[in-house]
């Protein structure tokens, strides 16, 4: 066994027992490079990474190549998803050097880390060609290896630079549509998502979308957003059987997934799909979400609270082998049934997939099956799920993936937030109850008394301290439990991780929050993320929180750093808005989250979960079911009466105990 045994992080222990001589990422070990004067091998993935198992497979476990590595470097192995700071500079380097990204992401740097090479997945040959190459020119041309890391590292660290904006720019309405006039040719409109392979499904981007909808009523946003969502629905990529969406699409069609199942884009799918809900009220969200929650609960849920960080593609060495099903099994299982779901699922005698696997992926809508069997909508969705549990009972034959059984702060709590707004729509209290616990997990086991957090959590073992997105989403789901619960001690806890993190992460020099804390050992970088990808940035869901607990909070200061933050990237914004999509949300609030709706006495609980049931962008709930302390419930308790208070920009019209009459002030659209 290497120094990996010592370990927590599943990914890591995946590679105990690899012959090279593998080190987690520590400062005794870029210590220990440069006492010996040893280049490094930083290697960078994680579990459910298909391609990282494959060179695992082809390389780390083959001694030739174990052998070169012990000879020649220190061999570090660094999981992503625990250190997301590492990642983000290596990342930039290769995207500097080579145009492309991805994993495993593979770097070569001179002792004490800074890079002169990057590559992502090499086959065997090919990557002890590249190792013995850059040990020889290391012995004799080492002046120029150092020269050309001093370069690289030097272009990282201008890529992270993000200059104050002294100019503030006027917000508009017409910023908004400028985003959508540059983003509505690149979508798909017939099989939804952006044109192109392969497909991600970026819910970020839609939950601007589903913004600018219900403000500008566009009749082509709405198309898009029905195509989208019902597409990656109806694909391969969405596991009908358990609940839950694969990681990716690799062809235009959503209908071949790379497999992993991530805890984080299931938790903002949650919400997209939750939020869809409450605009157009359709069932087939409300049943995504339904089985999103069984997922959670059946195969990610740990025994302390917590939720898992992902599932791997691979199971018995074969990418989605779990996952789908040969003719000969399915006739063997659905018996007489079989020809309906070939039909409904697109089965085929040598597989719609490869090693004459079929994957279960649709492309009509239950129209087409009610006409050509002669059944109601009912009947065909009641016979359709008997099928799906009698798959999914056969199932649990098979051969799982793997688990990565780690729990990171931040994806929980992304999974918190889509849990609040599931609990919002359909107003069922396992996703309030689920959303508690997770969250009570966090301050439980993830909170120091100082209110600093921890990013992981395994076998009771917390180790690595938070970067900025495990505390911003960790104030949003705190303010989302708020929303959901009316209990202001969540706001408070969420401002006084705000604080703590102004403290630690606030960048004077631009306004903008460093990746890493203050407290942090330092790498050769210090990263500061506003690129928003399949998750947003840790900067934006920063602005956003900001600008809410300003609101609530009444402290304009918040307010302020939130619009300087958002000025600095403004003009990013506006140029590619498909990669800073929650940027586009928090302009949208601050030009739109201007009213205020407080409902506060006994019985404000049940009305604020009833007016939650529907869509509003544009305004604030707050309430108390007593007298409360946030400076918008101020005087306003009355223990006989339970008003509404509906308010634009602190003034606010008479209050009425009458929601009809509240409804007329309230926008409810739908696409």
């Amino acid at each position: 066994m290497n120094a990996l045994q010592h370990e927590t992080s599943p990914y890591l222990l995946q590679h105990k027992n690899n012959p090279v001589n593998w080190f987690p990422w520590k400062d005794n070990v870029l210590q220990q490079s440069i006492s010996e004067d040893k280049l490094l091998v930083i290697s960078i993935g994680y579990a459910a990474c298909h391609w990282c198992h494959v060179m695992e497979h082809e390389s780390f476990e083959d001694t030739s190549v174990a052998q070169v590595m012990n000879q020649n470097y220190i061999s570090i192995k660094v999981d992503r998803e625990e250190r997301p700071d590492i990642d983000q500079i290596y990342m930039n380097v290769a995207m500097i050097t080579n145009g492309h990204g991805g994993w495993p992401l593979n770097i070569i740097a001179l002792p004490g880390g800074k890079p002169i090479f990057a590559g992502t997945y090499f086959p065997k040959q090919n990557w002890i060609k590249i190792l013995l190459y850059f040990s020889e020119l290391y012995q004799h041309k080492k002046e120029e290896l150092i020269e050309q890391a001093e370069k690289i590292t030097q272009g990282i660290r201008s890529i992270e630079y993000i200059p104050l904006q002294e100019n503030e720019q006027q917000l508009n309405r017409k910023l908004l549509d400028s985003c959508w006039n540059i983003w509505k040719n690149k979508f798909d409109y017939e099989w939804g998502g952006q044109l192109g392979a392969p497909k991600f499904m970026m819910p970020n981007n839609y939950l601007f979308l589903l913004n600018y909808f219900y403000l500008t009523k566009e009749e082509k946003v709405g198309k898009i957003l029905k195509t989208t969502l019902k597409k990656m629905a109806f694909g391969g990529l969405h596991d009908v059987l358990a609940g839950g969406f694969a990681r990716y699409s690799v062809d235009a069609y959503w209908k071949v997934p790379h497999f992993e199942k991530m805890l984080y884009d299931n938790g903002q799918l949650m919400s997209l799909y939750a939020r869809a809900y409450q605009v157009t009220k359709r069932p087939l969200y409300k049943s995504i979400c339904e089985k999103m929650l069984d997922w959670l609960n059946n195969e990610m849920a740990d025994k302390s609270g917590g939720l898992y960080a992902s599932l791997d593609a691979d199971s018995e060495g074969v990418e989605g082998k779990f996952y789908c099903w040969t003719e000969t099994e399915l006739k063997e299982i659905l018996k007489d049934d079989f020809i309906f779901f070939k039909d409904v699922y697109n089965i085929e005698e040598d597989g719609n997939f490869e090693h004459g696997l079929n994957i279960l992926f649709r492309t009509k809508d239950h129209e087409y099956f009610m006409e050509k069997y002669g059944i109601s909508n009912e009947h065909f969705q009641e016979k359709l799920e008997a099928l799906h549990q009698l798959l999914s009972y056969k199932r649990k034959e098979k051969i799982r993936p793997a688990t990565d059984d780690k729990i990171l702060t931040e994806w929980n709590a992304i999974a918190a937030i889509g849990l609040c707004d599931a609990y919002k729509a359909f107003n069922d209290e396992r996703y309030k109850n689920k959303a508690i616990q997770t969250m009570q997990f966090i301050l439980e086991n993830c909170k120091k008394e100082d209110n600093r957090l921890d990013r992981n959590y395994k076998n009771g073992k917390s180790s690595i301290n938070g970067f900025l997105q495990d505390y911003a989403f960790t104030i949003e789901a705190l303010i989302s439990l708020y929303q959901i619960t009316l209990e202001e001690n969540y706001l408070i806890q969420a401002q006084h991780f705000l604080e703590y993190v102004i403290q630690h992460f606030y960048n004077e020099e631009n306004g903008m929050f460093f990746l890493t804390s203050d407290i942090d050992s330092p790498l050769i970088a210090r990263s500061i993320e506003v690129g928003d990808n399949v998750i947003p940035s840790g900067n934006s869901a920063m602005a956003k929180v900001l600008l809410l607990l300003g609101k609530y909070f009444d402290k304009l200061e918040y307010i302020q750093m939130s619009e300087t933050m958002l000025n600095n990237v403004l003009d990013s914004v506006l140029k590619n808005p498909m990669y800073y999509s929650n940027w586009a949300i928090v302009l949208y609030m601050h030009l739109y989250l201007d009213k205020e709706l407080i409902i506060i006495g006994k019985n404000a609980l049940e009305k604020s979960n009833e007016i939650q049931a529907h869509f509003l962008p544009d305004i604030l709930i707050s309430g108390s079911i007593n007298a409360g302390n946030l400076p918008l419930l101020k005087d306003r308790f009355n223990e006989d009466k339970t008003p509404f208070y509906f308010c634009n920009n602190k003034t606010c019209d008479t209050p009425t105990e009458d929601i009809q009459e509240l409804y007329k002030k309230l926008g409810i659209s739908s696409f």
